[in-house]
């Protein structure tokens, strides 16, 4: 009936979201994964109905009409800074528990004009390996992403309710282990329906997710882009760092400093 890699909707859900068929079990449960939203989810087989040749919703083809309209005011904005001086932007190190969203990323990364690198590492290894690649990069700027989900009757103040809220928490902790402050390091951790307010407790500067709602792949890098462009002696805010993500009221978090230098000119 289905295999992976097959699109799929839940009906349960009244088909609000693209999927596509990550793993199936002798018990036909289903893990399936948001093709645009980063979401991780369950299903039973019998819930599934096949997408046909469909490979995005209504939802999701607005998303990228505000994508395109974002990344050109982004380009806009960068055309209208001194290119005759030297400037340093923030380096990114982009962690991320799904290989295809984080070629997207990168690919965005690039258009933007942002210093990023990618590594693909599963949400229950980003602890484990966190400290070794921000030493192995020194990044101005962290990004520990993937999927997440909260269960649809869980408690949102119930670390157990989440898929992987808890690995997003324990890499954010290793990574302040060695780079305490967000002077040092700018941390952003989750993806769908995290729990928040305790990634953010953990040390992150911006999380998701503040209303348990789902993310857009690309809400992290348009986060990135303003922390990395923005001037080292200038406070971002957050309305300005959260200014061009897709799903307004998915990310939040706290004012942090800029990340990028001006030089001498260019001769």
């Amino acid at each position: 009936m289905f295999k992976v890699g097959d699109y799929v909707f839940r009906k349960s859900y009244k088909k609000d979201v693209l999927f596509k068929i990550d793993s199936i079990n002798r018990q036909q449960i289903v893990a399936i994964k948001g093709v645009t939203y980063r979401i991780l989810a369950d299903a039973n087989i019998y819930d599934l109905v096949p997408a046909g040749g469909l490979r995005s919703t209504l939802n999701e083809r607005d998303a990228i009409e505000i994508i395109e309209k974002n990344v050109n005011k982004v380009l806009e904005e960068h055309k209208k800074l001194d290119n005759k001086r030297m400037r340093k932007t923030g380096k990114v190190l982009h962690i991320d528990g799904d290989a295809f969203y984080l070629n997207v990323c990168l690919k965005y990364y690039e258009t933007l004009g942002v210093d990023a690198v990618g590594e693909n590492i599963a949400e229950a290894l980003q602890p484990i390996k966190v400290k070794e690649l921000i030493e192995k990069y020194n990044p101005d700027i962290l990004v520990l992403t993937g999927h997440d989900a909260l269960q649809k009757d869980g408690k949102e103040d119930a670390i157990e309710s989440y898929k992987n809220s808890k690995y997003y928490i324990e890499a954010t902790k290793e990574a302040r282990k060695i780079r305490p402050s967000s002077e040092q390091l700018v941390i952003y951790a989750g993806a769908c329906q995290s729990y928040f307010e305790k990634i953010l407790l953990a040390g992150a500067d911006f999380a998701a997710s503040p209303n348990r709602i789902l993310i857009h792949a690309l809400d992290p890098a348009f986060i990135v882009e303003r922390i990395a462009y923005c001037p080292f002696y200038k406070v971002l805010e957050v309305t300005e760092a959260t200014k061009y993500i897709v799903t307004k009221g998915g990310i939040s978090g706290y004012e942090v400093l800029g990340k990028s230098r001006d030089g001498g000119p260019i001769l």
